[in-house]
């Protein structure tokens, strides 16, 4: 499975630190529709590709991607091989821009995965990279290379499931500032085709004088058949919602093989 939210949204100048959720997801566990990830690569020889709109409104406008195309294929046994991209937009005092937005690689390595009696523990890390793709002017990026390097965890029993861990990210540039964050999932099995939980994430600021970030979604998968799921979820801020995160969403479609 794989990858979510990585920061991949414009940042509208004036200041405003939105946060959004690069996602991939395998169709068993989960990694999007979160901006948290999971440890799980897709399976040797296998991919999932997921296309969806994603978007946050902040205090001073919104920000997101429609569609936003996120592509993964398990390259060896633990290791996923990542791409991302999309039509970014960004609206900022009545000022709306669209087109082309930054690109996202990555590498999904797992080194850590036991079972025992019916319960798996995944430990990976998750290096990628943004590249400066993206109108920066027009806010549909960053208009510099930035770098991400995390630790996720998950644990399977049962119907349930839970992962989550630390990022950091490599920011530095301007107003932009290095940032971390930490996220944890908790999921349930509803029915053999529906799977639902949430999540609640802590990031640091990601611009010079912007707040930090407390927020939560809610959310989950549902599977139409073998080779095609549904992926959803929304949430806002919890602290400093106004500036950062009133509302988040993400509903896309995922194709797996």
């Amino acid at each position: 499975m794989n990858a979510r939210y990585q920061d991949l949204a414009p940042r509208p100048r004036p200041i405003m630190a939105l946060v959004l959720a690069g996602l991939v997801s395998s169709p068993a566990l989960a990694g999007p529709p979160f901006v948290t990830d999971d440890p799980d690569p897709v399976e040797l020889g296998h991919g999932e590709i997921n296309i969806a709109p994603i978007g946050t409104v902040g205090g001073n406008g919104a920000a997101g991607f429609s569609p936003f195309v996120d592509a993964n294929y398990g390259a060896a046994e633990g290791v996923q091989l990542h791409a991302a991209f999309g039509i970014a937009f960004s609206e900022s005092d009545g000022t709306v821009s669209a087109g082309y937005g930054d690109t996202e690689l990555g590498t999904k390595l797992r080194f850590f995965n036991f079972e025992e009696d019916g319960a798996r523990t995944e430990i990976s890390t998750y290096p990628m990279v943004e590249l400066p793709t993206g109108d920066a002017a027009r806010g549909l990026g960053a208009g510099h290379l930035q770098a991400l390097l995390p630790l996720w965890i998950e644990h399977d029993w049962g119907d349930w499931t839970s992962y989550g861990g630390v990022r950091f990210e490599y920011n530095r540039h301007g107003e932009d500032r290095n940032s971390w964050l930490v996220g944890w999932v908790l999921l349930r099995k509803v029915t053999d085709d529906l799977q639902l939980g949430g999540e609640l994430y802590y990031q640091t600021a990601t611009v010079f004088r912007s707040p930090d970030t407390t927020a939560f979604n809610l959310g989950g998968t549902w599977d139409l058949s073998e080779t095609g799921h549904i992926l959803f979820s929304a949430g806002r801020g919890i602290a400093h919602a106004n500036e950062t995160d009133r509302f988040s969403f993400y509903l896309g479609y995922q194709i797996t093989w």
